[in-house]
């Protein structure tokens, strides 16, 4: 795959999010079994669901970074692509809450 492509960029775009969720899941567990954040409760599930959902969609923005700074046009705007269909099924499932 070229480096600069949309697909680079909507394969990137669409996996480092997932990677991201797995990776904060695992570190949130992590601090909760060292004691250093609370157990999760009902009341608490929810939100901090929605904290980890919206942090692993922010990933996005390290290959972003890095595609601008070596100008890969192309490649940021394949990684807008799944990234605007995230936060839009992301405020479709938590939108009413919030507004």
């Amino acid at each position: 795959m070229q480096k600069d492509s949309v697909l680079t960029g909507f394969v990137l775009g669409a996996i480092v999010p997932v990677l991201g969720y797995i990776l904060l899941t695992f570190l949130f567990d992590l601090l909760t079994q060292a004691g250093l954040l609370e157990e999760v409760s009902m009341s608490t599930a929810d939100k901090r669901y929605r904290t980890i959902l919206l942090l692993s969609l922010c990933m996005n923005l390290i290959p972003f970074q890095i595609g601008k700074k070596n100008r890969w046009d192309d490649t940021m705007r394949g990684i807008v692509i799944p990234t605007m269909i995230y936060v839009g099924a992301w405020v479709y499932m938590f939108g009413g809450g919030l507004f």
